[in-house]
């Protein structure tokens, strides 16, 4: 033991140590040969200390002349030390997320905090390195102010993690259609709000109207607003929803037991217990009852039908189906695609490297993927596809893309209406609900107890 430490104690061992395990975790790993800078300063730490002589060593002789600079220094130096280990986690291993909307009930509950790993799939590098730390795109106390710049940008790059997005992972992404937002109204959908505004005036004359009467900004991938998802089909799958369920390479979905359908649930004229449906943890939100017809609307587990079912006064049971086309479903058009968000597709979801011909027919399918998520120019003129100047009869997409699906199938906004979400935007599996509160419940009932630490499956 005496040897190792004698060993231990020379300070090229140190540097060389160090130095090691710092290129191998921030230039090998992350493959960003920018952080070689970090190399100077490890070397000056351990060997030259031009910094100790000429910073640290005034700083220690303030200290021991200051009680009141002693005291800031050591608040200002343990806060800096908090956010740069907190900093590093979030980026490279984990990252905490609230659930603030029921599109995953019952598998996910508004309220549950996530444990979310950023290891699974691989850590993506930020597009923005530099931001004010512990806040996502806007500054705190500011619902405007951005906080990072973009004068530094990083292009994508995915270090190597544990595995890859299997079907069925619940998954943390950045919202695909983020890129642009309405600064007045920043939950709302841009494309949804331009769409409105485009079949009022016009394409051209609805989104100058929409420039004109609003402040819209954009966002980098990495400074999106989090959704979460359930990763339904994959890079080179076909998906289809019939009648509401999901269908994967012709084969129906594997089960999800906490999946949930909106049903009509008509009765005999007598309520429902609302204890009944409270023990089944249906939320008051989501109970809708229409007293002249004697019928409840709300969202259904398979275990919740079966019991809901079985009462004495319910007398029928119909599970809601759109109907129709729906112009609001990927890829609006619904002239080609006459799709609704429970009977949609086929679909093939692309893959990198794989190759699609293209037509007027499909090109609203990749439109997207081209021009905004794989950055070229697309236009057409006289029935020509043009890709960055150049006559295209066909692409090979640089990216694996994912369909997302919520489990609360009738009340999520997912891919049936926004289409594919690019590798780049995942940001990592959720893995573990560590701590969940009922927002219609007051402390201490509002603790949801049992799901605690809890895995996600």
């Amino acid at each position: 033991m005496n040897k190792i430490k004698q060993i231990w104690s020379n300070k090229w061992v140190k540097f060389g140590t160090v130095s090691v395990i710092y290129l191998l975790v921030f230039v090998v790993w992350t493959g960003n040969l920018w952080l070689l800078i970090g190399l100077p300063f490890i070397y000056d730490y351990y060997i030259s200390k031009y910094l100790d002589r000429w910073v640290w060593s005034r700083n220690r002789a303030l200290k021991q002349r200051s009680k009141s600079y002693k005291k800031t220094m050591e608040w200002v130096e343990s806060i800096l030390f908090a956010v740069i280990a907190v900093t590093i986690i979030r980026v490279f291993l984990f990252g905490m997320y609230v659930i603030p909307t029921s599109s995953m009930e019952k598998t996910l509950l508004v309220g549950d905090y996530l444990y979310v790993s950023k290891v699974a799939y691989g850590p993506a590098m930020p597009n923005t390195p530099l931001s004010f730390p512990l806040v996502h795109h806007t500054m705190p106390f500011s619902q405007t102010k951005k906080s990072f710049v973009e004068w530094i940008s990083w292009p994508y790059h995915r270090l190597k993690g544990f595995g890859h997005v299997q079907r069925n992972d619940a998954v943390v992404f950045n919202f695909p259609e983020g890129d642009t937002v309405v600064l007045d109204d920043p939950t709302a959908n841009y494309y949804d709000i331009l769409r409105q505004y485009q079949l009022r005036y016009g394409p051209d004359r609805g989104r100058e109207a929409l420039l004109q009467q609003h402040e819209i900004i954009t966002r980098p991938v990495d400074k999106r607003e989090n959704y979460i998802k359930r990763a339904v089909a994959l890079p080179g799958d076909t998906l289809q929803v019939i009648h509401s369920d999901v269908f994967v390479n012709g084969q129906p979905q594997s089960r999800i037991p906490n999946k949930q359908y909106v049903y009509f649930i008509r009765t005999d004229g007598t309520m429902i217990n609302p204890q009944a449906l409270e023990d089944m943890g249906i939320a008051q939100a989501d109970i809708n009852y229409d007293a002249a017809e004697r019928t409840y609307i709300m969202p259904l587990t398979e275990d919740n039908l079966a019991r809901i079912s079985k009462m004495r006064n319910v007398t029928d049971v119909v599970k809601y189906e759109a109907e129709g086309v729906d112009p609001n479903v990927f890829p609006q058009s619904p002239g080609t695609y006459p799709w609704n968000a429970d009977n949609f597709g086929p679909l093939w979801i692309p893959s990198k490297g794989a190759t699609v011909q293209l037509t007027e027919e499909n090109l609203p399918l990749y439109r997207r993927i081209i021009e905004i998520y794989e950055g070229n120019s697309l236009e057409v003129k006289n029935g020509v596809i043009y890709i960055n100047g150049k006559p295209a009869s066909k692409y090979t997409f640089g990216m694996d893309y994912y369909f997302m699906m919520g489990d609360n199938r009738h009340n999520s906004a997912d891919s049936r209406f926004w289409g594919f979400v690019p590798e780049d935007h995942i940001v990592g599996k959720a893995s573990v609900v560590l701590f969940s509160t009922d927002k219609e419940k007051k402390f201490p009932k509002n603790i949801r107890w049992d799901r605690m630490f809890t895995w996600i499956k």
